[in-house]
């Protein structure tokens, strides 16, 4: 008899259970939108390479020539307010240079010279740069090369670009939900989709630029920010 009972009680504890078991949650439905957000802003440091090309009959020649000039190109940098850590040599070259051949005239390879390039890279502010660079070539620099532009802290603008892809995203996303006729219950998760910081603006540089004119003009235009982020609310 107790057996029996004990038994009975089994039974009615699991009946007792899987009637207070909750049925399948229906699934939640949701709304994903991505929002992108830009700011703009000009650049304010510009970055280009400059050097001296010598040539001379021997490497020592040309190797002191160089060097004669290259001194001076890095004195007129730092008169130019252009701090030592914003300098760095880009390239060091020596090469021989060989006698010209008339063509289909066979003739002697012979060393007839040697050339030595010398090049610095250069970070300056860019309401700087025009100035300087009509000094460099004063200074004997015969070699300019590409410029570019920078924005040189993009924290404030990549804020912007953040506020202005939430704000992209919630308008989105309260369009879509009046478009099919639902309500948005509360934002489930916020995520940061990426975000994207200028990159340099490369300009090419005559060789020919000459002091004594009015300031080399430099126009360096404007640059952007972008961010995206991605918004998920609940649909009651």
């Amino acid at each position: 008899m107790i057996r029996l009972n004990l038994t009975i009680l089994a039974f009615l504890a699991v009946a007792a259970s899987a009637s207070a078991a909750p049925p399948d949650a229906a699934p939640v439905r949701t709304l994903t939108v991505t929002g992108t957000g830009i700011a703009k802003a000009a650049p304010d440091e510009a970055s280009f390479s400059t050097g001296v090309v010598s040539r001379g009959a021997t490497a020592r020649q040309a190797l002191a020539a160089n060097a004669q000039a290259m001194t001076a190109v890095i004195a007129t940098l730092k008169k130019q307010g252009v701090p030592d850590k914003a300098i760095h040599t880009s390239n060091l070259s020596l090469s021989p240079q060989y006698q010209q051949c008339k063509p289909n005239i066979p003739c002697p390879q012979r060393i007839v010279g040697y050339e030595v390039s010398n090049t610095v890279s250069v970070t300056i502010d860019l309401d700087k740069a025009g100035a300087a660079l009509d000094a460099l070539v004063a200074s004997g620099s015969n070699q300019i090369d590409g410029i570019s532009f920078a924005i040189h802290d993009t924290k404030p603008l990549l804020i912007q670009a953040r506020a202005e892809a939430v704000k992209d995203a919630l308008e989105k996303g309260q369009l879509y939900a009046w478009s099919a006729g639902v309500v948005l219950g509360p934002i489930l998760s916020i995520q940061e989709a990426g975000a994207q910081a200028p990159q340099p603006m490369f300009r090419s540089m005559n060789k020919g630029i000459s002091a004594g004119f009015a300031e080399t003009p430099i126009a360096a235009g404007e640059q952007s920010v972008s961010a995206q982020v991605s918004v998920t609310w609940i649909i009651n």
